[in-house]
């Protein structure tokens, strides 16, 4: 008999690790409170497939240490999950990152870091791999008329393009839930939330109850913990406490669809609480003002989800983010003048670290703490970053196989 695995979570990191472990052959029960998978935080971000360029703030190049391989092998891992190329639904040019005056890393720092980062993609054997090849990899300082030409703005002080690309999420949650409901051997079970898993002595050493709401109570062999929010609290029931201190936030953006196709660099403002501006295809579109878009965040607890806004809200949200956002990068108004739709959705961000983005010591900087911590056949899985979580659903199904 296969052995019976509950994933809780059908987000990215989730999904990943289900489709993965059934076409392993084992029994994969996927758990989500929601009534489709993929369909909170990994469908409503911007997609960043990182390869540590926007964590110039860290004290050193561990995070883009962390997280080159997840960035690297992401284009590959997630287009043979899905049965599609994710390449083709990408950035098409190379990000531009702009230095705002407050920035927490002045320019000289900045650019010393992003030299690092190319040397580090550079050697690494994945490198033609990534959603463009950067193998080549070099980042570079723009000129005073490049620069004048995306920004203008006298907040601007430098520019610098990196070789680093987003996917379009909503493409691919969409196909990954195709790929879940097609896949034999895997449960979907939504609509379910998990309150506790505990140890079910009585029914054999090493296997768990888990269970939720509606009239879930249920024994399996392994249990994978890839909740976003909520994880901590699951964990505690089983007996597994936090490493590290923790903060939630919650943030609002905006994914825009335009009548035509509008002219526009994919762009953010750092390092620090900004914005940017992601253009996957000429005419969707990802912008975010970061004050304008956190709406709650706290350390250490979990937090409600926000009540959505009404229609009113929305609007003056729009209006803020235009505002905010607009002077910095003059696309953003052009973009969303020219939208034929615009949602404001969200997510929760779930970090290890503390303090603000805008504190150059914030622990919050610094984003090589990430990956998987076993208790027997009891996982919890930090995913760290979108981009990094099929890398890390990769390295922890060929674990739970060979168990």
């Amino acid at each position: 008999m296969s052995k019976r695995v509950a994933i809780l979570g059908a987000g990215i990191m989730g999904a990943s690790l289900a489709l993965m472990l059934a076409r392993r052959g084992l029994d994969v029960f996927l758990f989500d409170r929601e009534d489709s998978p993929v369909g909170r935080a990994s469908r409503w971000n911007e997609g960043k497939i990182h390869l540590g360029y926007l964590y110039a703030a860290a004290p050193t190049t561990s995070t883009a240490q962390a997280m080159i391989p997840g960035g690297l092998a992401f284009g590959r891992i997630v287009s043979d999950l899905i049965g599609g190329d994710v390449c083709g639904h990408a950035t098409r040019e190379d990000d531009i990152f702009l230095v705002h005056r407050h920035s927490v890393v002045d320019v000289e720092a900045i650019r010393a870091r992003f030299d690092a980062v190319d040397a580090l993609i550079r050697g690494h054997a994945e490198a033609g791999a990534y959603l463009a090849d950067v193998s080549a990899a070099r980042s570079r300082q723009l000129s005073r008329a490049e620069l004048d030409e995306v920004s203008g703005s006298d907040d601007i002080v430098a520019g610098f393009e990196v070789p680093e690309r987003s996917v379009d999420t909503q493409w691919v949650a969409d196909r990954f839930g195709d790929a879940l409901r097609a896949q034999e051997g895997l449960h979907l079970i939504l609509g379910t939330t998990v309150r506790r898993v505990t140890r079910a002595e009585c029914a054999g050493a090493g296997r768990w109850r888990v269970i939720g709401d509606p009239d879930l109570d249920v024994l399996f062999d392994f249990v994978v913990n890839a909740l976003w929010e909520g994880r901590l609290e699951i964990d505690a029931t089983a007996g597994l406490e936090p490493e590290h201190e923790w903060l939630h936030r919650y943030r609002l953006a905006l994914f825009a669809r335009t009548h035509a196709e509008v002219k526009a660099r994919s762009a953010l403002v750092c390092v620090g609480p900004f914005g940017d501006l992601k253009n996957y295809n000429g005419r969707d579109f990802y912008v975010s003002w970061y004050p304008t878009g956190l709406v709650a965040q706290g350390n250490g607890v979990t937090l409600e989800s926000p009540v959505p806004l009404t229609a009113q809200q929305e609007r003056r949200f729009v209006a803020d983010v235009i505002a905010g956002l607009g002077p910095l990068l003059p696309a953003t108004r052009r973009v969303l003048e020219a939208a034929e739709s615009i949602d404001v959705r969200g997510g929760f961000v779930f970090a290890s670290g503390s303090g603000s983005l805008a504190d150059p010591g914030a622990s919050l900087h610094r984003r090589d703490r990430f990956g998987v911590r076993r208790m027997g056949s009891y996982f919890s899985v930090d995913t760290g970053k979108y981009s990094t979580a099929p890398w890390l659903a990769a390295r922890l199904a060929q674990e739970i196989s060979n168990y």
